[in-house]
């Protein structure tokens, strides 16, 4: 059979976190006979996720094509990511789609990051289909979930289309889905949704000239970069010469190979057509949002629009008494190169000089705490300050980013979850019991108060505390959100932690570090119980007199120290303060190691 544009369907799968959308994606790879029955693929979960921290978060960071064959069509699916934190993955990839499958839980309802991912897709008038997934949980709410589904549609809709949407159920890790609350055994009623209720292309394939939007990019070892898009119109063949466009530049370039998506691999082609998703080689100078075409008077394509950055970190070499030790790449044109890279595929990244490093803006804390631990990896060595808000003048007035913040936590938690909020000058704009009993808040909050808040509720919750947040726009500064912490544990000298000083340290707070680790001056080792900082002396040892004195060392009990997660350490940060992270360690550190010089400065951070 001849593919043509009716016969191809462009899909992107979209949700809040935790929804279902890379298992469905599974089930749809699996049954629609992508691989073979020996295949490792059929026996594994999450396949889309390929990155390590996607597996250890349990949560999609990039977004990802892959594309399956069913009765003759050939489906592209795009999998998206469903944290705020990464929508600019969101918005690039969904220029690719011609629809959407909306996924919701059927005990949670649409989430703030439903709604979000929907804003988009609708904004764009790609076509939406709605399944409500999970439907076997025990507190599930089919039928008040469908009228929470069309409250969001009608609020968001852009025009009166997109008020007629299917709905269909499933239970995606079983591989089941159906029109109704009765599935069948199989996911082919998704299938056929994906045929009859998305369109096909629009697009004019018969059109002389080409023009693809690039929407990705990737690369290997063999062939370098990729640029990967949907052709909009005519037909790109492999060894074609085209123009990159990007404003008013325009660069000649060459097609030297053609690839389209199969399963979780590419087919080299010699040619595609309008409407299909291709990735291709020897155009490495275009970049996300130029345009590849051909013909006689190219024309660029609309670039793609993103929401401005919000948060900002400063990222820079690393310079305590230990840098060089335990990273491969540790020089500041070192990491100004690995951020160049970053900001070639992770359009929601900022990046300006500042002093010795760089001041790299973003999302928020998960998108600029997953590209530190990225590099982490990747063996480089650096420092990180304190995340800082990403301030707007509008109208002649300096604003601040704000969200909707929704915590969902049980009842015995409520009055901490409010204390802890009234403290960040969070507005409570709604509160409701759920179907499990928990209570919901929504609140409006700055991006400022944000940051630090998931562990001060973790810890005040035992854990159990579920929380999201969506950017809702921006409100004039009223006064800047101050975080409020106790003072340092600061080691006083260079040395080697010992249980006999460490032993003496846990009686004024709370401990960082075990016995027998590298330290130096600065370097912050504990929570004072006070609110200011105190200088320790943290490789003191026990004056041996005697054997007997020598022996009973054995006896100290030490508290079992804290270990903070990148993310943690981030939060812990004041403005004096520095996060020092290699592939071995995360440290933390005051700016100024020297304690005299660091009371003398008395700086107003």
């Amino acid at each position: 059979m001849t593919l043509n544009k009716n016969l191809i369907r462009n899909v992107a799968i979209i949700a809040h976190v935790d929804h279902g959308k890379t298992t469905l994606v599974d089930g749809l790879l699996k049954q629609s006979h992508t691989f073979r029955d020996n295949q490792a693929e059929m026996s594994q979960t999450l396949i889309m996720d390929s990155m390590d921290q996607e597996h250890e978060r349990g949560i999609t960071i990039t977004a990802k094509q892959t594309c399956v064959y069913y009765n003759g069509y050939k489906i592209n699916i795009i999998d998206t990511p469903g944290h705020a934190d990464f929508s600019g993955e969101v918005e690039r990839t969904l220029n690719m789609a011609d629809g959407v499958l909306l996924i919701v839980d059927a005990q949670e309802g649409p989430m703030p990051q439903t709604k979000f991912v929907l804003q988009k897709a609708l904004d764009l008038k790609l076509r939406p289909v709605v399944i409500i997934n999970k439907i076997d949980k025990p507190a599930a709410r089919i039928e008040e979930v469908k009228d929470e589904i069309e409250s969001l549609f009608l609020e968001l809709a852009t025009d009166e289309s997109q008020l007629n949407y299917p709905i269909y159920y499933a239970i995606a890790r079983e591989g089941k889905a159906g029109k109704t609350i009765e599935l069948d055994d199989n996911l082919n009623v998704i299938f056929d949704a994906i045929i009859n209720d998305i369109p096909a292309p629009n697009v004019d394939e018969n059109a002389e000239s080409a023009q693809l939007l690039v929407a990705a990019l990737a690369a290997d070892n063999y062939l370098g970069k990729y640029c990967i898009g949907k052709i909009s119109r005519g037909k790109l063949k492999k060894g074609q010469t085209v123009k990159i466009l990007r404003g008013d530049v325009s660069k000649n370039a060459k097609i030297e190979n053609l690839f389209i998506y199969k399963g979780l691999g590419k087919e080299e082609v010699t040619e595609a057509i309008a409407g299909d998703i291709v990735a291709m080689t020897g155009v490495s100078e275009a970049n996300i949002g130029d345009t590849i075409a051909t013909g006689d008077k190219p024309e660029a394509l609309p670039t793609i629009e993103l929401e401005p950055p919000t948060l900002s970190i400063y990222i820079g070499p690393n310079t305590s008494p230990l840098k060089g030790r335990e990273g491969d790449f540790t020089t500041s044109r070192q990491i100004a190169e690995r951020l160049e890279r970053e900001l070639e595929t992770n359009i929601a990244l900022k990046i300006e000089p500042d002093g010795l490093g760089y001041k790299v803006s973003g999302r928020g804390e998960l998108h600029l705490s997953v590209l530190i631990e990225t590099m982490r990896r990747e063996g480089y060595e650096l420092e990180a300050g304190r995340p800082e808000v990403v301030y707007r003048e509008i109208d002649g007035k300096k604003c601040e980013p704000i969200e909707n913040l929704t915590v969902e936590v049980a009842p015995e938690f409520v009055g901490a979850v409010s204390q802890e909020l009234g403290i960040r000058k969070a507005e409570l704009k709604s509160q409701e019991l759920t179907t499990t009993g928990a209570t919901r808040f929504v609140y409006e909050i700055s991006t400022a108060a944000l940051i630090g808040l998931r562990n001060n509720l973790l810890t005040a919750t035992k854990g159990t505390v579920i929380m999201s947040s969506i950017p809702s726009g921006y409100r004039p500064v009223e006064s800047k959100y101050k975080p409020e912490r106790n003072g340092a544990l600061v080691a006083f000298e260079d040395g080697v932690s010992t249980s006999y000083a460490l032993d003496a340290a846990q009686a004024r707070g709370i401990l960082f570090i075990p016995p027998q680790v590298p330290v130096y001056q600065g370097m912050i080792v504990g929570l004072s119980n006070k609110k200011e900082d105190i200088d320790i002396n943290i490789c003191k040892e026990k004056q041996l007199t005697n054997m007997r004195t020598h022996a009973s060392d054995g006896a100290i009990q030490l508290t079992p120290y804290t270990q903070f997660s990148l993310e943690q350490c981030l939060d812990f940060l004041l403005d004096d303060e520095l996060l020092e992270v290699t592939p071995k360690s995360l440290r933390l550190r005051k700016r100024q190691l020297d304690p005299i010089k660091r009371k003398r400065e008395n700086r107003t951070y």
